[in-house]
């Protein structure tokens, strides 16, 4: 292991500790306030919801951990150079194509396979009602990409194969988002955990590949989660998950070459690592 110098030092795999440390330990820990102290915290900060400043902070989470981890490890060029991953845009066709259009089509599906498609209709009745609800996806579950796939994901894969590496995240993934399912007010809440947690595994390889075929861009990850979260798509659970599940599997097959490879996957957290 090579050190580049004072302010880009390497982000070690050890580093993977004190991130999952305060990424549960800041999510999980306000929950467990809202669990004991529900009449307090909604007299300071109102009642809970998908848009509550604490939910928020907890989505957040992932993202604050990461921030840690890189400037404890790699200083403020480090950081710099980690933020630079937003920039990066190159993705082979089908990546672009998933993302665009195929995430869309699995909603729809989903939808019509739980006999609700003829239903649906566009949920907002103007732009004014559409953009803020756009911004509001954007600045929320997006966000933890920038630990998830921005930290997590190359440390993981500095010791597994991408296939491993994104089942091993999708795992934590999935029981991170737990208490959220615990608590009435949030969107969480009226679904099943088991068909989120295979989907949130599923999702997780999905976007392994993609992350990788993008040469590790945050900003694809980061547009994945959002289209994951896009209030236009219907709501399908459980089917969704289901079909996440069967996209995943030919995500695999497909990239397999990349997939099963310990060369495969990009294990930088900063550009420019020697590791």
């Amino acid at each position: 292991m090579k050190i580049l110098n004072v302010e880009s030092r390497f982000v070690p795999f050890s580093a993977l500790a004190p991130f999952l440390l305060i990424a549960f330990g800041l999510a999980w820990g306000i929950f467990v306030l809202f669990a004991l102290f529900p009449e307090r915290i909604v007299a300071l900060f109102g009642e809970l919801s998908g848009n509550h400043p604490l939910f928020i902070l907890a989505i957040y989470a992932p993202a604050i951990a990461a921030f840690f981890v890189v400037l404890r490890y790699a200083g403020p060029g480090g950081f710099r150079r980690y933020l630079g991953r937003l920039l990066l845009v190159r993705c082979p066709a089908w990546g672009w194509l998933f993302l665009l259009f195929g995430i869309p089509l699995t909603y729809f599906t989903a939808s019509a396979l739980r006999g609700e498609l003829s239903m649906w209709s566009f949920p907002f009745d103007s732009l004014g009602s559409l953009l803020p609800a756009l911004l509001l996806t954007l600045i929320k579950g997006p966000v933890e990409e920038l630990g998830w796939r921005g930290l997590a994901l190359p440390l993981l894969q500095r010791k597994f194969s991408p296939l491993w590496a994104g089942l091993i995240l999708g795992v934590i993934w999935g029981v991170w988002h737990l208490p959220a399912f615990l608590l009435s007010g949030l969107p969480q809440s009226a679904w099943e955990f088991a068909p989120f947690f295979i989907g949130s595994v599923a999702v997780s390889v999905i976007l392994t590949s993609i992350f990788n075929a993008s040469g590790g861009s945050i900003l694809l990850a980061a547009l994945f989660h959002f289209q994951l979260n896009n209030p236009i798509w219907p709501d399908a659970q459980p089917y969704d998950m289901y079909l996440f599940a069967l996209c995943a599997l030919a995500v695999v097959w497909f990239d397999r070459k990349t997939m099963l490879s310990r060369e495969g996957g990009v294990a930088e957290v900063v550009p420019g690592e020697e590791i």
